[in-house]
Order: structure tokens, then C-alpha cells, then sequence
């Protein structure tokens, strides 16, 4: 072959390469712009890329939603004032970054470090040292905050510190919950506070003791939203019409207390609480005729505002304390025998120590008055009148009549969820102990429960302390609360005999109530006197291991009111416990009566 056919060849196979290769280049380059072709028509007709949804993910860009949060329902007194009501306290944080200015270039980032610094000082819980710290990081940082004391901070703090005009510090409001009466029926009331979603992040008021958990449903309202689109630099697009949502606002709890009845009631209970330090102070004022309770306190209590003292003791012992009430339980022991046509108060017994088996049941004073009638036994408070009378009753009696009161049963009144009770009632001496209060436990709200039939004329009453639930408006009633009758345990009859008996406690010169005769008012009551027992079930010795208290209403013959006061364990000395229970009942009930009487005029 000619070495010109040979290059003629190569040139024909170089020109089939090359057009072999650009053949190739042109379905290399068709392809691709065909997957691309596809790429796009995917998100333009499924708008979704690597499983997620191009659309909203747009939307989330330039759409921004805020929560508007519902308003919580008010908490009232009977009179309309508020006892728990909404605010708002802040937040601080100070912007560090020299490039935050305003549209006008003005500064918004903090100009003046010792001058701010003081002013924090002046107005927060923070020395000028550490605000001066705070304010001088050690890294660049875009904004720092100031701890525990940057945070709750109430409005009139928030507007002095903005009075001074600083650039730089900013607010962020939060919801909070103020009490405006302070240590006011505390733990009635109960406490609302901020807690965070997990799922919303957002920050919200929610009930934790008290009518703010128990009716929390009602009170907590329904958050709204509101939506709108924005551009890059994330000014509101104005073609753009904003959705929105309203907020529900929280309906609004009215209770039956009486805001002076309660006042008074917490300054006299901070009296006595002062004076003799019991562990536990307890008193409930009642309506006898309604069932509405216009005063209850306990010590210890707390501020729901500041938190001061809410270490103390978190639940409510009014209706979560199990105890032995002592001789006030000889109240329903002897209308029990009364109601049951066992008691003949005329008849007499021996007085001092009674023998039950091998146990002995002895009267407060062992060496006792001698042979007495059962009349006198109970002005006097004898555990062995008390004693014999369920004797003569039988226990299957006996523990009807305690059932019939529901002294073991849940009573729930719009209060925290409440105990139930219990007793030891199978040998002879535990029967016998239950009819002068040891060997049964009760709440202070179950006890109050039964004290109504003895007022009502045997019709008992549930004890409620929430009159009514309003719209967030208070212009429609939601829900109402009304007097509502539990049960008849014992005949009018008995209740009238019974409320003499009480009678002699105060006025008869051997009765041991005088302390509770208030002028004016003709007082039916009953003293009490328990031994406390310890955790591990032993009674407590010494002159400072009782539980002591009073159960009277007033005016004895048609009783008005009925309140209940119990003291455990406190320091008297050479004080009657009598005295400084009187501190409390005695100013308190003369002021619901008086109160009662200037409304009839």
C-alpha cells in the first residue's frame, strides 16, 4: 500500500472518530438537558425536593406566625374584687452589636456600659460589678442576658429602668399571674405558674394548687394566631391580607369569699400564729345556711405573688390533712345517741378512768368529778361519758351514724383533690376511742360537712367555695354552683338538743367553753382536745404534743354561721390553748354576725 493511500485511510478513520465522538457528545448533552427538564417540571408539578414540600418550606420563609395568647380568667370574691388576675412581667437583654442602628442610623445597641450598668443596678437585684461584667463580655457577641435577676421583672420596674432612655435594652413580655391580695386564702386560691410547651415553645400560665389547678379548664382560654407574609428583609408584604385567629379568653371563677371576713381571719390567725408557733393552724368560717365558705386560712401559708413562704407546706390542709379531731367528734357521738333514742342525759356514771378488757379509757382530768350526770359529762368533755355511750349504742350503731355524717368520705367541694378518712374499729377500745376522736382520722372540710346538720336542723350541707363560672365578659353565667343538700343523718329534734348541750359547754359555770361567749351572741360549741401521733403511729408526749381546736355556731338557736378552728401542736406555756384559739373565733364570728345584723336594718 502507497503511503498516500495509507494516510488517506487514517484521515477517514479520524473524521469517523471525531463524528463518532460528537454524535456521542450531542446524546451525552440531550440527556442531560432532559434530566434537567424532568428535575424541574418535578418541583414545578410536585413542588417537593428530597421529600420536602418546596411550598411550605417558601411559606415558612417569608410567612411568620405569632401565637396571640389567650387572656386567664379572673379569680373573684363574692364582692367582685379580683384575687388572681392576668399581668405581665419582663424580661431585659442588652444588644452589644455596633451594627444594629435604626432606619434613621440611629444607634440601637448599648452606647453607655457604666452608665447602664448602673441603672440595672439601681432597679434589679444585681450589683453594678456584674451588670458592668455582663455588659463587657469577654467574646464578641451579638447580646447578652443578666441570669435570674434580668427575669420577672414587674411593669413599674420596667418602666423606670426605660424612663432613663438607655439604647440597647430591650423587654420581652411574658404572662404572669398576680395576687393582689398577698397571703389571702392562698391555698384556696391556689397558684398559676409560667410553664413552657414542649411541642409550641411557647411560654403559658398553667394552675398548680388550689381553684388555678382545680379549675384550670375554664380558666386556661385558648390561644389564636396571627399569620402574614414578608419580604427578604422581612418588612409585612401589604398586599398581603395577615389570617388570623382570635384568642378564646379564659373564663372567669367566682368564689364565695367574703374578702373582710378573710382579711381579718388572716390578721388574726397571724396573731396567735406569732404568739404560740403551732405546726399547723387551721380555721374555716361557714354560711350554715348555704354551704359558702366566707373565710379559710392555714398557717403556714404562703405568698402566691413572691413565693415567700410556698416552700413551707404546698398542699391545703384544710382538706388534705388526715387527724384525730379529739372531743369535737363528741359532738356527733352524742347526736348519734340522742338520734338513736340511746341517751338519757339525766342518768349518771362514774367518772375519772373507765375499763374496756384489759384497756383503760381515761378523762382528761383521771382523778374526774365523781358520779355525774351524762349532761354534765359532756360540758365537761369526758371521754368516759363518751365511751359508755357508744357502749350503750352497740358499734353497728355507732358506725352508722358515722357513716351517715360521711365523716370517711370524699367531700370534694371545688377544693384540691381531698383525703378520705379512716379508723381502726375492730376491738371494743378502738370502737370506743373513735367516740371521743382518736382512732379516726378526718379532713377539717369533712368535719365542717357534718357541723351543718347540727346548725340546719339535721339537713346537712355540702361546704362549696365557688359560687359561679362566668364568661370571660362576666356578662353569662357558664356554670353554677348552688346549695345543694348531702343528706339528713339526724332529726331537727336532735339537732336542737344537741346545739343545748353546746350551749352548756360555753355558759355553764362547769363547762369548760367559756372562753368563747362573745357579747351579744348566744355561742353553741365544743371544745377539742387530741394526742398527736407520730410517723410511726405512737402518740406524742409532753404539754406540746396536742392537736387542740373549737367547733360553735351562731346564734345558737337558729345558727348563722359555723366555724371551726384546730391548733396543733404549739408552744403555750401557761397559756390555755382556749385563750388563743379565741383570738380567732370569737373576733371573727362577732364580725360575720354583726355583719349579718347591719344587712337586716
Amino acid at each position: 500500500m502507497s503511503t498516500k493511500q495509507t494516510k488517506m485511510n487514517n484521515q477517514r478513520k479520524a473524521v469517523k472518530t471525531r463524528r463518532l465522538a460528537g454524535r456521542s457528545f450531542l446524546v451525552f448533552a440531550m440527556v442531560i438537558f432532559l434530566l434537567i427538564i424532568i428535575f424541574f417540571a418535578q418541583k414545578a408539578l410536585f413542588k417537593t425536593a428530597n421529600g420536602v414540600n418546596l411550598s411550605n418550606r417558601t411559606q415558612k420563609l417569608y410567612n411568620q406566625t405569632s401565637i396571640v395568647h389567650a387572656r386567664r380568667g379572673t379569680i373573684y370574691a363574692n364582692n367582685g374584687q379580683p384575687l388572681a388576675e392576668n399581668t405581665n412581667t419582663y424580661s431585659v437583654y442588652a444588644v452589644l452589636n455596633h451594627q444594629q442602628k435604626d432606619m434613621k442610623g440611629n444607634p440601637q445597641y448599648v452606647q453607655d456600659k457604666a452608665r447602664t450598668a448602673r441603672v440595672l443596678s439601681d432597679n434589679l437585684p444585681i450589683s453594678y460589678e456584674k451588670a458592668y461584667q455582663t455588659l463587657n463580655p469577654k467574646h464578641k457577641t451579638f447580646q447578652v442576658e443578666f441570669g435570674n435577676a434580668g427575669n420577672n421583672i414587674s411593669l413599674s420596674v420596667k418602666q423606670k429602668i426605660q424612663k432613663e432612655h438607655l439604647t440597647g435594652l430591650n423587654f420581652i413580655a411574658q404572662p404572669a399571674r398576680m395576687y393582689p391580695n398577698g397571703v389571702f386564702a392562698s391555698h384556696i386560691v391556689g397558684i398559676a405558674s409560667q410553664q413552657v410547651d414542649k411541642k409550641t415553645k411557647q411560654t403559658n400560665l398553667e394552675g398548680q394548687m388550689g381553684i388555678e389547678t382545680s379549675f384550670e379548664k375554664y380558666l386556661k382560654g385558648t390561644d389564636g394566631f396571627r399569620e402574614s407574609q414578608h419580604d427578604n428583609y422581612g418588612y409585612q408584604i401589604p398586599s398581603e391580607k395577615p389570617k388570623e385567629k382570635k384568642p378564646k379568653n379564659g373564663k372567669n371563677v367566682h368564689t364565695t369569699i367574703d374578702p373582710s371576713l378573710e382579711l381579718l381571719l388572716e390578721n388574726q390567725m397571724n396573731q396567735v400564729d406569732q404568739d404560740v408557733h403551732p405546726k399547723v393552724l387551721n380555721a374555716i368560717l361557714m354560711d350554715a345556711k348555704t354551704g359558702e365558705i366566707k373565710a379559710a386560712a392555714q398557717r403556714p401559708s404562703f405568698n402566691p405573688t413572691t413565693g415567700q413562704g410556698l416552700g413551707d407546706v404546698w398542699r391545703d390542709t384544710l382538706t388534705q390533712d388526715l387527724y384525730e379531731p379529739g372531743s369535737t367528734m363528741k359532738i356527733f357521738t352524742m347526736a348519734a345517741s340522742i338520734d338513736s333514742g340511746h341517751y338519757h342525759g339525766s342518768d349518771t356514771y362514774r367518772s375519772g378512768t373507765y375499763k374496756i378488757g384489759n384497756q383503760i379509757v381515761p378523762d382528761w382530768n383521771r382523778n374526774g368529778w365523781g358520779t355525774i350526770t351524762y349532761d354534765k359529762g359532756f360540758a365537761l368533755s369526758s371521754n368516759v361519758a363518751m365511751a359508755h355511750l357508744e357502749e350503750n349504742m352497740g358499734p353497728e350503731t355507732w358506725k352508722d351514724y358515722i357513716n351517715r355524717f360521711q365523716l370517711l368520705k370524699n367531700n370534694s367541694s371545688n377544693f384540691d383533690q381531698q383525703a378520705m378518712g379512716s379508723m381502726q374499729f375492730e376491738r371494743p377500745i378502738e370502737q370506743a376511742n373513735t367516740a371521743f376522736g382518736q382512732g379516726i382520722q378526718v379532713t377539717a372540710l369533712q368535719m365542717m360537712q357534718g357541723f351543718t346538720a347540727i346548725a340546719n336542723n339535721g339537713t346537712m350541707l355540702k361546704p362549696r367555695v365557688i359560687d359561679k363560672v362566668m364568661d370571660a365578659k362576666n356578662q353569662q353565667v357558664v356554670k353554677s354552683y348552688p346549695k345543694k343538700v348531702v343528706g339528713h343523718p339526724i332529726s331537727a329534734a336532735t339537732a336542737e338538743q344537741m346545739r343545748k348541750h353546746m350551749e352548756d359547754v360555753v355558759y355553764k359555770d362547769y363547762g369548760i367553753g367559756h372562753d368563747f361567749q362573745i357579747d351579744g351572741y348566744r355561742v353553741a360549741a365544743k371544745t377539742g382536745t387530741a394526742q398527736v401521733a407520730d410517723d410511726h403511729g405512737q402518740y406524742e408526749s409532753g404539754n406540746d404534743s396536742y392537736l387542740y381546736s373549737v367547733a360553735g355556731m351562731a346564734p345558737a338557736k337558729h345558727p348563722r354561721y359555723i366555724m371551726y378552728v384546730t391548733m396543733k401542736q404549739p408552744q403555750l406555756g401557761d397559756q390555755p390553748a382556749t385563750k388563743e384559739i379565741a383570738k380567732i373565733f370569737n373576733v371573727v364570728m362577732k364580725k360575720a354576725l354583726d355583719n349579718d345584723k347591719n344587712k337586716t336594718k
